[in-house]
């Protein structure tokens, strides 16, 4: 027989629902991609390999197709990723020149006194975004550099109105943080806004302090040494807002771009795709925007399968 042992979830996060975190704990691999909005497309890629070039040819895509339509394309781009070395390969060997292209990332990070990182400091996302893909760029074909923009101490109070400006964002792309975050707009924001959904997609972009798991995630990526050492992730960032992703005409967010273990990543996106839509859970607005959620089989996998599957393999192995 076994027992039962009952209690009330740590205070670590501001949604603190135990009974919904209890039941989207549990929505089953089978069911992910149900949800009754029909503009909240959720979609399973299966194959690791095919999962990572659908991102990548998404993006040459939209970049090639507002070029043959003779528009500008206005794209938002999450945090730098190794595989945009094959963007920049691919845009250069297909001659797909980029005059037209203008690229706004979500964050960067900042110090303890909201002063963000300079471009050449090799933990921050400037340094990456140039060094995998807008520095690979043969001159030609390469994005204009004036059309390349972070946010910063200096342009955050105006870097919404900086999309705004140029007609509004095409698409915007990303991911789930661990916290639920969009970009780095974190839920311990809640506060400022309550439940008022509508108030929350007012905010656009501004300076934030990094929430205790947003710091725990990053010190797991490569930029860290994927050590766990939070002392390498700066406490601040400049970040974009909800309304970024409210104005933005899609939104595709991708979970399973990670290094090492991300099973984090099973609950999270469990909760925000099929969860309330509160601001305790920025990544809740995916549902009631034009949004696109891809998740490859790693995240997809039940959340249970952590404590039964795998420790059923890790067993037979020693035996």
């Amino acid at each position: 027989m076994t027992s039962t042992f009952s209690y009330i979830m740590a205070n670590a996060h501001p949604f603190n629902d135990q009974a919904e975190c209890e039941r989207v704990r549990r929505i089953r691999k089978e069911n992910l991609c149900k949800h009754p909005n029909a503009n909240f497309k959720i979609q399973i890629i299966e194959d690791s390999t095919q999962f990572a070039f659908s991102y990548l040819t998404d993006i040459v895509a939209g970049i090639k197709r507002s070029l043959d339509e003779g528009r500008r394309h206005v794209i938002i781009l999450p945090a730098p990723n190794p595989m945009y070395a094959f963007v920049a390969q691919m845009l250069n060997r297909l001659r797909i020149p980029c005059k037209h292209v203008h690229t706004f990332n979500m964050d960067e990070y900042a110090d303890e006194h909201g002063v963000t990182a300079p471009r050449d400091w090799q933990g921050g996302f400037q340094y990456w975004m140039w060094r995998d893909w807008f520095g690979r760029m043969e001159p030609e074909l390469a994005i204009p550099e004036e059309q390349i923009h972070f946010p910063s101490t200096e342009n955050v109070s105006y870097y919404t109105k900086m999309m705004e400006d140029l007609g509004g964002v095409d698409i915007c792309y990303g991911g789930i943080g661990w916290s639920g975050h969009i970009a780095f707009f974190e839920p311990h924001l809640c506060v400022e806004f309550g439940e008022d959904i509508d108030a929350y997609l007012r905010a656009g972009a501004r300076i934030v302090e990094l929430h205790p798991l947003t710091i725990a995630q990053n010190s797991l990526f490569c930029d860290c040494g994927c050590s766990g050492d939070w002392s390498a992730v700066p406490p601040k960032a400049a970040t974009i807002g909800p309304k970024d992703l409210k104005n933005s005409k899609v939104v595709k967010f991708w979970d399973g771009f990670s290094y090492g273990d991300v099973s984090w990543q099973r609950f999270i996106t469990r909760l925000a795709a099929h969860g309330p839509v509160t601001p305790r859970v920025p990544a809740s607005i995916l549902q009631i925007l034009n949004s696109e959620l891809y998740v490859n089989s790693k995240i997809a996998q039940n959340c249970d399968d952590i404590h039964t599957g795998e420790r059923a393999t890790f067993y037979a192995d020693i035996r």
